[in-house]
């Protein structure tokens, strides 16, 4: 059979194995080895790592675009210099994701602009690169989707901000919620208490959570949870949005 007929079939082979990236590359990577003389395990490593890249690359995709993230972001584009006094190895030692394998969480606090958000998502998208599963909600989105199961009599816990790896609940603070979402919100977090991780970000120190609930007994329940295996990070910085808006 001549070279020709073979390449077309292993080509076709290629196709029907669903193994898009080697039968992109082939042409290529065969003449790479023969001009570099690479052993045929040389050669079939380089093609397999390629597909195995692709695959890596579409997976880490498609879990960012379901993840509901709202903008995509990493830690290194975090200006730690803009807020000298977050410590920023304590934020970093984050990143090895230890307390999402622990089913603890982290929490943000600080005023609007400081950076709560993106630290927020950049360990997201790190989780996402990791493999897990992400969900990202505001609470004033997450509560509208508990209210709904209520009213609907479903539990809600086979959806996404129940049964995730981590879910993120950005902007707690910003929107108050009535005595019967401050349940809702309670049986939430107990729903996930040391089964997965949470991620929050508030504007309000947790002496004001009681304004913002209306229930101190609820209030005292939930932060039990949230706080017995969690990492909390204050920020008390410069707004990056005033920064901006000044600059401009």
């Amino acid at each position: 059979m001549s070279d020709t007929l073979v390449f077309e079939r292993i080509e076709a082979n290629l196709t029907r194995l669903r193994l898009p990236r080697i039968r992109e590359i082939l042409d290529g990577v065969i003449h790479t080895a023969q001009e570099q003389g690479k052993s045929y395990l040389s050669f079939l490593d380089d093609l397999l790592e390629e597909e195995v890249a692709q695959k890596e690359q579409r997976r880490v995709e498609t879990a960012l675009k379901i993840s509901g993230l709202p903008f995509i972001k990493s830690i290194d584009e975090f200006d730690f210099t803009f807020q000298p006094g977050l410590d920023r190895q304590k934020v970093m030692s984050l990143f090895d994701l230890t307390f999402i394998r622990q089913k603890g969480n982290v929490i943000f606090l600080g005023p609007p602009g400081v950076g709560k958000t993106h630290l927020a998502v950049a360990l997201a998208v790190k989780a996402c690169q990791s493999g897990l599963s992400v969900y990202f909600t505001t609470m004033e989105d997450l509560i509208r989707k508990l209210r709904k199961d209520h009213e609907t009599g479903r539990s809600g816990r086979g959806r996404s901000y129940y049964k995730s790896a981590l879910v993120v609940v950005d902007e707690v603070g910003y929107t108050p919620i009535d005595r019967q979402e401050c349940n809702l919100f309670f049986r939430f977090v107990a729903n996930r208490y040391e089964k997965a991780s949470t991620i929050l970000t508030s504007n309000k120190a947790f002496t004001d959570w009681t304004e913002l609930f209306h229930d101190q007994v609820v209030v005292t329940a939930i932060l039990d949870r949230l706080l017995h295996h969690s990492i909390v990070i204050n920020i008390r910085g410069n707004s990056f949005v005033s920064a901006n808006l000044t600059a401009s």
